[in-house]
């Protein structure tokens, strides 16, 4: 049985579309692959997955003893969180919307089979 170990980032100020763009390079990779990849990414969100992949290989250390080489990103999604609803003023008394979005990240990591 192979051990899975999870972690979760709520609330991270971008769009869940854009951080989809950035889980979407790493799904499937091993957890050193992974980072090598964010950390030469232009996107803003890749800071924010690094932290969260991070955080899941230190409970897989922590909480159950494995090591970072034998695990791999084996679920990463990213959903979206709760959104801020803002206003403009504009032209004629109107007022127009400033949706800022939220996401959240959540990476579960799993043993290689061998």
């Amino acid at each position: 049985m192979y051990t899975e170990v999870r972690a979760v980032t709520k609330y991270v100020r971008m769009s869940a579309h854009k951080v989809r763009l950035v889980v979407d390079q790493v799904r499937g990779k091993s957890v050193e692959e992974a980072l090598n990849i964010l950390r030469f990414s232009p996107k803003a969100a890749a800071k924010e997955v690094a932290k969260t992949i991070s955080s899941a290989a230190a409970n897989a250390d922590a909480n159950h003893g494995l090591s970072r080489e034998e695990l791999y990103v084996a679920e990463i999604k990213a959903d979206e969180g709760p959104t801020m609803r803002r206003g403009r003023a504009a032209s004629r008394g109107r007022s127009m919307p400033i949706l800022k979005r939220s996401s959240h990240i959540t990476v579960v990591l799993s043993e290689r089979a061998r």
